[in-house]
């Protein structure tokens, strides 16, 4: 494994500015999704869709392992607060969940006997640790169709209530109105009482 692990470990590094125990993880899943799905990665096309559980280090990784990127549209983000990701063949729509075993943890400093402390125990452990004893998976169905999830190209609409664009048919039919989930009372956000939408205006340098 290190003679491919190694050069996706570097490539993480230098997107992410230094390598961390999360991000051997993310790369190590994204390798074994392939062999899971048969999958040649990091992918050329975008045939498998990526849905991580988190953000931050863990993504990085399995980005890199996998080529599936937010900007590509081939990564989502369902924010769950898991070190956890379910890859999708959206040829075949088969699809597989992995994550950390619960011993992955106990295990890895076993492996490092070198490491100084915890952390590099964690760091190099996860490099080593077998597949077996790193990760489990099960095989998933999406609740929500993978075209639906990938959309068509150039689907748009506006909203009926705020007059802002959806694409990607985000949006969401109250009646005989088309909302988009903001208006619809399933947004991120609310307005603050008495705002309104403004003209975006150049503030002076020093205002900035």
């Amino acid at each position: 494994m290190t003679n491919y692990l190694t050069p996706l470990l570097e490539q993480s590094a230098a997107l992410h500015h230094h390598l961390c125990p999360r991000q051997v993880l993310g790369v190590r899943m994204g390798i074994l999704a392939g062999k899971l799905l048969a999958l040649e990665l990091p992918q050329s096309k975008k045939r498998l869709l990526t849905i991580v559980e988190t953000d931050g280090c863990f993504t990085d990784g399995v980005s890199v392992a996998t080529n599936c990127w937010v900007g590509r549209r081939t990564m989502r983000v369902e924010d769950l607060g898991k070190v956890a990701a379910t890859f999708v063949d959206t040829r075949t729509e088969t699809a597989v969940r992995l994550f950390p075993s619960p011993l992955a943890r106990q295990l890895a400093p076993a492996y490092a006997p070198e490491a100084q402390n915890r952390w590099q125990g964690y760091l190099l452990g996860y490099q080593r640790l077998p597949d077996e004893e790193l990760f489990l998976f099960q095989s998933v169905q999406l609740n929500i169709p993978v075209s639906q999830l990938i959309s068509r190209a150039g689907a748009r609409v506006i909203c009926d209530r705020c007059g802002e664009e959806i694409i990607n048919e985000r949006q969401v039919v109250q009646g005989t109105k088309l909302l988009c989930r903001a208006c619809a009372g399933g947004g991120y956000y609310a307005a603050v009482e008495g705002s309104q939408t403004q003209t975006a205006v150049l503030l002076p340098a020093d205002l900035i």
